[in-house]
């Protein structure tokens, strides 16, 4: 493992470039990419997890911190000093995190053959990692490869199955979201984003995106896909990028043997976190469609939110504030 430093931050190319014409099976270590953010409290046993569920890789670690103000980067450093830290020395946002670890994992001396990225708050079972690297590659269903494979997820007693795969947004989804509820309306592809049938986490199954806590990307699907979008700030960088790759022939899939435990976050409780994560839905909705569209998705979303509202939910009616604001979703996020 390399040396531990602050580095300058090496971005892989923007979001549209690429060719290609990298390898699944290319030589180097296993880039473990993580990004922190006054996550000391998190830190040291994700650290100690590492060795268990990178079993049998090289794999090598590399943290980009976005300017913690707790003793995050001092905690990496007595724990786990070969680490690659990067510094952004701001509060640069999630993706942002993610393209300066990989441009650092890139600067290594012959670079990496895969990237794992992962939050701090997950705990990978033992031989998680080389599980989702070995699905990599594969020939998927209707055309394309795997370049995103994602575990099973469960909740903090590790027992409780996280609903992490997802379907792309829609205007009937969302509408099916805000009458029926997402878990109601998830047992029917047609109404909801959330894929919560038992089976579609029993196999292999191929989604339009999943929740970003943890997934192994091919170094040819980064290659093709280029950096992810710091445009997002926090919440939809991961469904962008998942969506960008399919758009290129990567698709994502569930590896059902390989699994972890998910801390979890505080988005549906904080109301500024969960406006942040609708306002970004609808932001990556009116990218990929027009403008009537986007304006049927916003106020499905904005039913939805509003439903949940009256219903006594405080984030719900942030988001709904937010979301009736003409000048909310020109408004770039941040920290």
């Amino acid at each position: 493992m390399s040396s531990r430093r602050p580095v300058s931050p090496r971005p892989l190319p923007g979001p549209d470039a690429g060719s290609g014409s990298g390898s699944d099976t290319g030589s180097g270590p296993v880039a473990v990419v993580v990004v922190t953010w006054n996550s000391a409290a998190v830190l040291p046993e994700f650290l100690a997890s590492l060795p268990e569920g990178m079993a049998g890789l090289d794999w090598r670690l590399v943290v980009a911190d976005n300017d913690s103000a707790d003793d995050t980067v001092d905690l990496i450093g007595s724990l786990l000093p070969e680490a690659t830290v990067v510094q952004t020395g701001r509060n640069a946002g999630y993706a942002a995190g993610v393209n300066a670890a990989l441009g650092a994992a890139a600067a290594w001396e012959g670079g990496f053959r895969a990237a794992l990225v992962c939050n701090p708050d997950v705990r990978m079972r033992r031989g998680c990692a080389a599980l989702l690297l070995d699905a990599l590659g594969a020939a998927a269903p209707g055309g394309g490869r795997v370049g995103i494979s994602v575990p099973l997820l469960y909740e903090e007693d590790g027992r409780t199955l996280l609903h992490s795969l997802r379907r792309e947004s829609r205007v009937t989804r969302a509408l099916g979201e805000a009458v029926m509820g997402n878990r109601r309306a998830g047992r029917f592809p047609r109404w909801s984003e959330l894929v919560t049938d038992p089976a579609a986490y029993e196999r292999a199954t191929v989604a339009d995106w999943a929740t970003g806590a943890l997934m192994a990307l091919s170094r040819e699907c980064l290659d093709a896909c280029g950096a992810w979008d710091e445009s997002f700030f926090l919440y939809s960088e991961e469904t962008e990028y998942c969506l960008r790759a399919r758009d290129r022939g990567y698709v994502t899939r569930l590896e059902p043997t390989a699994s972890a435990t998910h801390l979890g976050g505080d988005s549906q409780v904080s109301p500024r976190l969960w406006t942040l994560l609708t306002l970004n839905r609808v932001r990556l909705y009116g990218r990929r469609h027009g403008a009537a569209a986007t304006a049927a998705f916003r106020a499905a979303v904005l039913l939805r939110e509003s439903s949940r509202a009256v219903l006594g939910r405080p984030a719900s009616l942030a988001a709904a504030r937010a979301l009736a604001s003409p000048s909310a979703l020109r408004t770039t996020p941040g920290p």
